[in-house]
């Protein structure tokens, strides 16, 4: 399925029923008096988070979305019918803003939340509504109120425990699918990742995490080159972040310092978040080297970052990173 993240819907709710004008007609009740009945209200346009989804794609082909209208009253003090609202599911973690003035409307994060985009219209009173001791026989009633008209975004960002971060082709993808049951696109060349790919990565028997693969960021994606731009608001929902930087870099930190100002460029609240960093391709060095530069690499790192050693091809230290990743997210949790 085709992954969108950002679409644009013109959503109408429904105009609320007009009140009815009528009298008690029956045999035995002289001057029954008035008895319309009050309309129906419109219906409203309303997004639910729903966590079976993680697409936009149906919105995109059915930009306009329109409640019903109410039903007009009756006599007998019958209340017309209420419009019925029209519920759109979207994923967990989308925002709605005003197309026009980009102004923030709401969001919807947790499964079941509710988000009304636009209110149904009020139905009108009824003539008996407006019965009283100085005015008993009222020949009139409201009308509905008109429904409201929006254009409005939708815009995902991806609710993931861990957002891997690092530049093409430093096996991003290979470890999302050696470490869950995803299955990105994997090549050896640049961008072959063109959309976040989400994983759940099982840990004990009864523990799990999400883990997302974010399109590669290159030197520069905060100003809007390459892909960066377009997916470095999915790393926002993140609770942990994990660096992925190949042993064969030439130098480890200058490489972290980049990704680190391309993030903090885009949003400096991204450095807060608690990360890693984990040398990938392990396989291409000797087994017997594996001590000495993950000795190095932490030297150089310091203790305040977190480094590990793995292949996502021969699975080596898959599982202590997963661990450690579990206990980064718990404790993230915890504050």
């Amino acid at each position: 399925m085709q992954f969108v993240d950002h679409v644009t819907i013109y959503a109408r709710s429904g105009n609320g029923g007009a009140g009815s004008v009528a009298f008690r007609r029956e045999k035995f009740v002289p001057k029954g008096g008035p008895a319309g009945g009050d309309g129906g209200r419109g219906g409203s346009v309303i997004i639910e988070a729903d966590k079976q989804l993680y697409t936009l794609l149906d919105l995109r082909y059915n930009p306009h979305q329109r409640a019903s209208n109410g039903g007009g009253g009756q006599g007998s003090h019958r209340a017309g019918k209420d419009g019925k609202d029209l519920i759109l599911r979207v994923p967990c973690g989308t925002l709605v803003k005003l197309s026009d003035t980009d102004t923030f409307i709401g969001e919807v994060v947790n499964h079941g939340d509710r988000l009304i985009l636009v209110k149904g219209g009020r139905g009108g009173k009824g003539n008996a509504f407006f019965k009283s001791a100085t005015h008993q026989v009222p020949r009139y009633a409201q009308p509905g109120e008109s429904g409201e008209e929006k254009k409005v975004q939708l815009e995902l960002k991806m609710l993931a425990d861990v957002g891997l971060v690092g530049f093409p082709n430093v096996g991003k993808s290979t470890l999302v699918a050696s470490v869950s049951a995803a299955r990105p696109k994997i090549a050896d060349y640049p961008f072959t990742t063109l959309v976040p790919s989400p994983g759940v990565v099982s840990v004990d028997e009864f523990q799990s995490f999400v883990i997302a693969d974010i399109p590669g960021i290159i030197t520069g994606a905060s100003q809007g080159k390459g892909l960066g731009l377009r997916f470095l608001r999915h790393i926002e929902r993140n609770a942990v972040l994990l660096f992925l930087i190949p042993v064969t870099s030439n130098d480890y930190v200058e490489e972290f310092q980049s990704l680190i100002h391309e993030l903090s460029s885009y949003d400096p609240k991204l450095l807060d978040k608690r990360r890693m960093i984990a040398l990938s391709k392990a396989d291409l060095l000797p087994q017997n080297k594996h001590a000495d530069v993950l000795r190095r690499a932490r030297n150089q790192f310091g203790l305040q970052e977190q480094v590990c050693l793995i292949s996502a091809v021969t699975e080596f230290g898959l599982e202590s990173l997963k661990q450690n990743l579990w206990q980064c997210i718990q404790s993230q949790l915890i504050e």
